[in-house]
This record gives C-alpha cells, sequence and structure tokens, in this order.
C-alpha cells in the first residue's frame, strides 16, 4: 500500500497519505520486529539466547520510552558507546540537550546517507528535548484539566500523541525526498478533509491505495489482532500461555498458526524492508 502511496505522490491526496503513513509504521515494525523474532527463535534451537529487540514499542507513552521498547540492540549501543562517552546525563542541560540531539542526528545518519534519515533522527531528539522542557507545563495543565483523575484516559491520549509523533517523523524516513516529505505533509494538511467529504461507498479504489477488493480491512484487521496479541503478551508469555493448554488445544492452536502462515504468506521474494540498512 505505502508503495503505491510514496512511490507516486504527486498522484495521490492527503487522506491516502495518512492511510498510507500509518499502515507504513506497523508494516516496518512487522518487518523488523518479525524477522528479529524468528533470528531470536533459530538462535534458541542452537542454544543461544539473543536479546529482545522489540518490546511493543506503539504502547509507549512518551517518546522515551518509545526508544526503550524499539530497535532495543541498536539503541542501547548508541547510549554505551555515544550518549555516555559524551557525558550522558552528568552534564549541564544545554550540553544534555546536545548530546540527545547529536546521538539522534548519527542515528538517523546510520540508517543512510540521505537528508530525510538525518531529518527523521533530528525530530526524534526534538521530541526529547522538547519533552524535557516543557515537562513542568504539562504537567500543570495536566492538574488544571484534571486529566490525571481518569488514568485511562491519561494514558489513553500519551498512547496516541506518542504514536502520533512516530508516525509523523516515519513521512521522512519512508519518503524518498525531503521535498517528497514536505509534500506529503502539506496534502496531509490541506487535502484531508476534502478527500473525507468526496468519499463514496469504495474507499481503497477511491484513494487509489492499490489494494484490490477487501485487502484495507484485512490490514485493519490484522493491525487490531496484532495489538490484542502484544496486550496479552504484556502480561503473559504467548509460549507459556500455550504450553499451559491440554494437548488438544495447543496442537489446533500450532496448526491454526501454520494455516494463517499459509494463507497470509507472500510470494515472489519481497526483501524486508531493513535489509537496505
Amino acid at each position: 500500500m505505502d508503495d503505491n502511496v510514496y512511490n507516486d505522490p504527486y498522484h495521490h491526496h492527503g487522506l491516502s497519505f495518512i492511510i498510507a503513513t500509518l499502515c507504513f509504521s506497523f508494516q516496518i515494525f512487522c518487518d523488523f520486529s518479525g524477522y528479529s523474532d524468528m533470528a531470536i527463535g533459530i538462535a534458541r534451537t542452537m542454544g543461544f539466547n539473543l536479546m529482545k529487540n522489540f518490546n511493543s514499542p506503539y504502547h509507549s507513552k512518551s517518546i522515551r520510552e518509545f526508544w526503550a521498547r524499539w530497535h532495543i540492540s541498536l539503541s542501547t549501543w548508541f547510549r554505551d558507546y555515544l550518549y555516555i562517552p559524551m557525558g550522558g546525563n552528568r552534564v549541564a542541560m544545554p550540553r544534555l540537550y546536545l548530546n540527545l540531539l547529536v546521538v539522534f542526528l548519527i542515528s538517523g545518519l546510520w540508517h543512510g546517507a540521505n537528508w530525510t534519515y538525518i531529518i527523521w533522527g533530528a525530530l526524534h531528539g526534538f521530541y526529547l528535548i522538547f519533552a524535557m522542557v516543557s515537562q513542568g507545563i504539562r504537567d500543570r495543565l495536566v492538574q488544571i484539566f484534571g486529566i490525571s483523575k481518569y488514568p485511562g484516559l491519561y494514558r489513553g491520549l500519551q498512547l496516541i500523541i506518542t504514536f502520533m509523533l512516530v508516525s509523523f517523523a516515519w513521512i521522512f524516513f519512508r519518503s524518498k525526498s525531503v521535498g517528497v516529505a514536505f509534500y506529503v505533509i502539506k496534502s496531509m494538511f490541506s487535502q484531508t478533509a476534502g478527500d473525507i467529504y468526496n468519499l463514496r461507498h469504495n474507499l481503497p479504489s477511491t484513494l487509489n491505495l492499490g489494494l484490490i477488493g477487501n485487502e484495507l480491512w484485512i490490514a485493519v484487521f490484522s493491525i487490531m489482532l496484532l495489538e490484542v496479541v502484544h496486550l496479552v503478551q504484556n502480561k503473559r508469555s504467548i509460549p507459556q500461555l500455550v504450553s499451559a493448554q491440554p494437548a488438544a488445544v495447543r496442537w489446533a492452536l500450532y496448526y491454526g498458526f501454520l494455516f494463517l502462515l499459509v494463507v497470509f504468506s507472500v510470494s515472489g521474494g519481497k526483501q524486508f524492508i531493513y535489509f537496505q540498512f
């Protein structure tokens, strides 16, 4: 879906970009987390225990928490070999802000010598710095509006805002150039309302997402199922949960997983997104 939209951006509009960007947020997570999990599983069959690389990152309530959950091996490496040697948080605040910005700029450059990746890294650095600078003001606003009295609502707002900020940064990561990224952002803000108003009955064809039939709704259902699995996994390990079931239930689940693999498998040898990095 995002290939159809982002590879031909000037023939698409605001709502198409929003849907494609949100789907890319989950696509890149499933891509990287998926083959990380496969590597962990294969290593375990040979007696090796690799570190967990993703921990439900889109359940984060802040950008700082997001980076504690996303690509943990890389963020840990940057922390240990770049951020801490630069002084970490044991320096004056202006230097701390500079340290954070430098680390994320280099993180962007690590993904490729392109301004889109550098801006992506700079955005995440700015998010962290802004969160630190505005902490007092935000705490005060929470007290004024009494949001803290409703923990579920408060957490939900934090999750949504964090996900929106991360997804916004993905626009630069996915775009082929800075010019395309700014065109996408401009279209999102200027054309989305009109796109929503002009929608008729066939959503995928109306938005020219490159989808056939009910593929958009299958994608939405799959994302919802993924988040349900993450919610369950946050409370109890899925392997432990499955192994605790009776033999008949376990084997039904095993065959069910194999069936889903066959149904949703993709032919054509498409490479993992992160292999280019």
